[in-house]
């Protein structure tokens, strides 16, 4: 029979055996190489835009004030509405302007009784003189009279048509089509010519502007280091919401001043807003094209580390799976990558998970990730 003690002896070694053998192939599988997630670089070309800040500007815009005195008897429009040139918005009282009228016509009137006195003077006169009748007195003295009566009728036209025109101005007209807003008289208002205060204002909303500020290093950037001429280009735009704007814009002019205190020039955009969404005063944000780059990489922000002086860098895969640390150059954020011109070459693999695992010479087990399509494009 056997010895008591050997049954639990023997117990533990079988138990010991067990997790040996189970620990063996954990062993084994220790020396593989860690598994990073990699993307292979390709260079693209891109052009690279800035937001800029700006605000909404009617592409045209009228205020509307009287150009005679007098009490306003009716109101023409709706506030708020279109309107059309040449539309009128606000009747002045007449009265008075139709008093003139009919005043100025009294004495176009009698202006023409002594031109026409005059003229059978003259007539008169001349044929005297042409039978030596008349003394060279009597004909200096009725060529005086025709010229005098002619100039009086001459300037009671004028009158008439002065006063005519006051008349016409007690209609008060739109002088632009576009959207009128808000009336700031009603009937039985008192308005005076040229006042300070517009009756109302019109603004030319289906076209607007956008001014923007860019300051003027990156301007000069632009048109001297060779990005292409992106006066053409496409701008976009995004409204206060978060949302993006439909349509695109396109430069149109530029301040050619710099502001002494910000060092910035202002831009302007234009934008077509047919469904009348863009408002003037209204804050926006548009993405100007700055420059294009030809040859140039997209790693995405999680690859890219700083060391200790704030220098950015990655790390890459080798063909034969050892990791190599590379420093950076980058241009500019693109969405969710850096726009990278020095570092990176054509099919390098940049690592983007699983940067704990890796450390330059190590070697990694290198599996590509996919882009989404969103993602991958670039923009153009």
């Amino acid at each position: 029979m056997a010895h008591p003690v050997q049954t639990p002896l023997r117990a533990l070694l079988t138990l010991c055996a067990i997790v040996i053998a189970g620990a063996a192939p954990a062993q084994q599988g220790a020396g593989a190489p860690p598994a990073v997630t990699v993307e292979t670089m390709q260079p693209q070309a891109l052009t690279l835009t800035s937001t800029l800040p700006g605000r909404v500007r009617a592409s045209a815009q009228a205020e509307v004030r009287p150009q005679v005195n007098g009490i306003i008897t009716e109101r023409l429009f709706r506030e708020g509405s279109m309107v059309s040139e040449g539309d009128v918005l606000f009747r002045i009282d007449p009265t008075s302007y139709e008093a003139a009228v009919a005043q100025a016509r009294a004495s176009v009137n009698a202006a023409q009784a002594q031109l026409s006195a005059a003229d059978r003077e003259f007539a008169r006169v001349t044929e005297l003189s042409d039978r030596g009748v008349a003394t060279q007195a009597a004909m200096d003295n009725a060529v005086s009279v025709r010229d005098t009566a002619l100039a009086q009728a001459d300037v009671a036209e004028a009158a008439l048509r002065a006063a005519e025109i006051q008349l016409a101005h007690t209609e008060v007209r739109a002088r632009l089509s576009g959207r009128i807003g808000l009336s700031e008289a009603s009937p039985g208002s008192l308005v005076t010519a040229s006042q300070a205060t517009p009756l109302a204002t019109i603004r030319k909303l289906d076209v607007v502007h956008v001014d923007v500020t860019q300051s003027a290093a990156e301007i000069l950037r632009r048109r001297k280091g060779g990005g292409g001429d992106l006066d053409d280009a496409a701008v976009s735009l995004t409204l206060a919401d978060g949302s993006t704007f439909e349509h695109t814009g396109l430069l149109t002019a530029a301040e050619p001043h710099v502001d002494e205190q910000t060092g910035v020039v202002v831009l302007r955009i234009e934008f077509v807003n047919p469904d009348m969404l863009l408002l003037p005063g209204m804050y926006v944000q548009v993405e100007m094209p700055t420059r294009k780059v030809e040859n140039a990489f997209l790693v995405p922000q999680e690859a890219v580390t700083r060391d200790r002086r704030g220098n950015p860098q990655t790390m890459v895969v080798g063909e034969d799976g050892t990791v190599e640390l590379r420093a950076l150059t980058l241009l500019q954020d693109h969405g969710a990558d850096w726009v990278v011109t020095e570092g990176v070459s054509a099919g390098d693999k940049v690592i983007v998970e699983g940067l704990q695992k890796a450390a330059p010479g190590a070697q990694v087990s290198p599996q590509e990730r996919e882009r989404t399509a969103s993602a991958a494009a670039p923009a153009e």
